[in-house]
């Protein structure tokens, strides 16, 4: 590594999750941006697209992939990151971080001798350190998981959790669609993929992996928010703990993990956009235990998290260009 800073890639660089990216590691302490792909704008400066980032870099998008690099983001979409792995060799030193949904599973974590780690760190932060390959995990997945992981790994989960999630516009992505325009999403909410998000499937693999002996089913209704960015799942199930032992769980597994913070105050999705944070809050309603768990959907549901990853490969200071501030107003 030159100047022992790792040299970054980007593929799929004009999106939202890349260009979040960018704005990550341009300033990150430890790395180096020497490639930004992107087929579509190709040939174009960077701030063309990402207007934010003007003053601040002068990259150009290019569809060659001939710089070399320690680690590679592929920012594309679902199917897209194993056909671009297939299209297109890289060779085997060459970490990858994939932040689309092809390589989350156990059954297709693998692409030829390339081993894809799930990178979620409050749950595999040490096999992370020790991985070629991150499979960085879907925003839903990451808010649900996080209100769930610490009474998995106590044995108490139920036969039944209830979710609900609202998520913002961009969790939708760069490209127009009906449910994503402005005109349809503005004083608007709906329902969507109801008790069948994909998301689930990645969830219950990590839950059976603490739980084994009994696979809660997760009754999940996500919707559409009118905003741009951010997720708020409020999570119910029945428990027989009270108030103060849940936290005191939940503060003890999660010690130690920077960006996740238990607290005792009701959150707003304010107090985690533009952070790579997640908040819980938990609260005791007669035998019920509720969580409610919010995260920015671009960074700790996306691109924070692959840098928080990327940190956790190559040996440094896990929230190295992480320390965001949220924007209260």
């Amino acid at each position: 590594m030159q100047n022992n800073k790792i040299r970054v890639g980007i593929v799929g660089g004009a999106g939202y999750t890349g260009g979040e990216l960018l704005r990550l590691l341009i300033h990150h302490p430890n790395a180096e941006i020497t490639l930004v792909h992107s087929n579509s704008q190709a040939g174009k400066p960077v701030i063309d697209t990402h207007t934010d980032l003007i003053g601040d870099t002068d990259l150009v998008f290019t569809k060659e992939l001939t710089t070399q690099v320690d680690v590679l983001f592929l920012c594309v979409g679902h199917g897209d990151g194993k056909k671009f792995l297939d299209a297109n060799p890289i060779p085997h030193e060459v970490k990858i971080i994939d932040l689309s949904q092809d390589f989350r599973l156990k059954e297709n974590s693998a692409l030829g001798n390339r081993q894809f780690m799930y990178g979620l760190p409050e749950l595999n932060r040490e096999r992370i350190k020790t991985a070629a390959n991150v499979a960085n995990p879907g925003c839903f997945a990451t808010a649900i998981q996080l209100a769930l992981l610490p009474l998995a790994q106590n044995g108490s989960l139920p036969s039944e959790v209830h979710v609900s999630g609202i998520t913002g516009s961009t969790g939708a992505g760069q490209k127009l669609s009906n449910t994503s325009h402005f005109s349809w999403r503005n004083n608007n909410i709906s329902s969507y993929k109801v008790f069948g998000h994909q998301h689930l499937h990645e969830i219950n693999e990590s839950l059976q992996s603490l739980q084994a002996n009994a696979q809660p089913a997760i009754r999940f209704v996500p919707y559409r928010g009118n905003f741009s960015r951010g997720i708020l799942c409020t999570t119910y199930l029945r428990s027989d703990f009270h108030l103060e032992e849940a936290q005191q769980l939940y503060r003890e597994f999660y010690e130690g993990h920077p960006f996740t913070v238990v607290t005792d105050k009701n959150p707003d999705l304010k107090q985690v956009v533009n952070t790579n944070k997640c908040l819980l809050y938990l609260e005791k309603h007669e035998d019920q235990l509720v969580i409610t768990s919010l995260i920015d959907n671009l960074l700790k549901g996306a691109s924070g998290q692959a840098v928080q990853n990327m940190n956790l490969l190559f040996g440094l200071e896990e929230r190295a260009g992480l320390q965001l501030k949220a924007i209260g107003f």
